[in-house]
């Protein structure tokens, strides 16, 4: 097989597009590490790819029936990696409040904690409508702050407050939702 036909076969891999998104975790980091207008160009351009992964390996998944227990399992760590690790590098920059960041990384502990009683019970542990709006709000919410200064005149730190809170409502909000939908199970 020649090497470019791999590649696309790579490419059409969901659990392949899933590790790319984790590998792209150090990346953003040493990227904030030295923060410029370079860096961090470079750092949002690369969340932005592998946030974009997150749609296209479930998009395959469902459409190739190559849904898997790895995928499954790997892709929302993934996603929390991913949004945990950039709000976390952002906070120390001081771009963000850190207690918006706590309420998010704490959510998706919770969340994924009561993931895996379900998961237990053998019920569905897909997310939910509103933990999907949650994930775009962060998403929608991160590019802008990692780009964070300037560009023709534009005041992106501003966009990706707006989005932030935005966000910091539909965390609290599926967060909420999850485990009143799911409340049974914590107290059998």
């Amino acid at each position: 097989m020649r090497p470019q036909d791999q590649f696309k076969r790579l490419l059409g891999d969901p659990n392949t597009l899933t590790l790319f998104r984790v590998l792209t975790v150090p990346l953003v980091v040493l990227l904030l590490l030295v923060p410029n207008r370079f860096t961090c160009f470079l750092a949002a351009l690369l969340f932005s790819a592998a946030a974009i992964t997150d749609y296209f390996d479930g998009f395959l998944a469902r459409q190739k029936g190559m849904v898997s227990n790895l995928g499954k399992v790997m892709d929302p760590v993934a996603d929390k990696l991913l949004v945990s690790c950039t709000f976390i590098m952002l906070t120390s920059l001081g771009w963000v409040p850190a207690w918006v960041v706590c309420i998010i990384i704490g959510r998706e502990i919770a969340v994924t904690g009561l993931r895996s009683l379900i998961a237990q019970h053998q019920e569905d542990v897909s997310a939910s409508n509103l933990g999907k709006y949650k994930t775009g709000f962060q998403i929608a919410a991160a590019i802008p702050l990692l780009f964070h200064y300037p560009y023709f005149t534009v005041d992106l730190h501003a966009i990706g407050m707006f989005f932030l809170w935005g966000a910091a409502i539909f965390t609290v909000w599926s967060g909420v939702d999850y485990f009143v939908r799911f409340r049974r199970l914590l107290q059998s």
